[in-house]
């Protein structure tokens, strides 16, 4: 986890970038979030950020794979706080989805939606994935908080099995979107957002298009259908069943379902 296997001749942090981020870039790595909680148990500083442009084995949850060829795709992660209680992990996650939305509007020109719990959609279709990880780095029992996201950006066209559920931001934008803008503009949005914890979960919410959808969730313990009611401040989506029971969902998978046909 975390090799280099090809790195760009000089990892570096550019002038451009705030000081608050260190930026490294690089050709291909194993896995960007594996990449820097590896540095962050060896001492990296908080605001360390890794680009890559290809991962051989990029994650995303439940440990399924995140697959994207060279070039197509932002993968960006970045070590946000040398540490957070795992309780409010959540709202690492929130920030940068709401961080990414805000910038695909800026470079892109369109405001994706949030579907719960770490995705971007336009419509029904995925745009990217995040994924929030901690680990201990320190014999006092510090946690390095790591946030990666996997956006399409550039794709000419999706494999079969991908076509009727993925976009990319060229395809919603109707023209090329600059990688490097659009990292750019998610760093700066992503500090503000970091800067202002306890404002994300409202204007999360308000962004939130799985509220009010009738869901299908798939947990380990079984799945239940329902409506999406509301989202707590502690990051769990209600969901209200057809008996009209309450669940409050901490974690699973999330399907959208098509409204119910009008009867005839």
């Amino acid at each position: 986890m975390g090799r280099i296997l090809r790195s760009v001749p000089s990892a570096h942090r550019t002038p451009e970038w705030p000081a608050r981020w260190h930026v490294r870039c690089f050709d291909e790595l194993d896995s960007t979030n594996g990449w820097l909680l590896e540095q962050a148990r060896a001492g990296a500083p908080v605001g360390t950020v890794v680009v890559a442009d290809h991962q051989r084995a990029g994650r995303g949850r439940l440990g399924r794979r995140w697959e994207a060829p060279p070039g197509t795709s932002l993968l960006v992660s970045v070590l946000v706080r040398s540490s957070l209680a795992p309780e409010r992990l959540h709202l690492v996650t929130m920030a940068a989805a709401l961080a990414l939305a805000e910038a695909l509007e800026h470079v892109a020109g369109f405001r994706p939606g949030l579907k719960w719990p770490n995705d971007l959609v336009v419509g029904d279709r995925k745009l990217a994935g995040l994924l929030a990880e901690s680990d201990a780095v320190g014999p006092e029992g510090d946690r390095a908080v790591v946030v990666g996201a996997g956006c399409n950006v550039e794709w000419a066209v999706f494999p079969a099995e991908l076509a009727e559920s993925a976009t990319a931001a060229n395809i919603e934008a109707g023209r090329s979107v600059d990688q490097r803008e659009l990292l750019d503009r998610y760093l700066d949005a992503l500090g503000r957002r970091l800067d202002a914890l306890e404002a994300v979960p409202a204007d999360y919410r308000a962004g939130l298009t799985t509220l009010g959808r009738r869901v299908r969730v798939e947990q380990a313990t079984g799945w239940l259908v329902g409506v999406a009611a509301d989202l707590r401040d502690d990051g769990a989506l209600l969901v209200r069943t057809d008996d009209g029971a309450l669940h409050a969902v901490t974690a699973g998978d999330v399907i959208h379902l098509r409204p119910d046909p009008p009867p005839p």
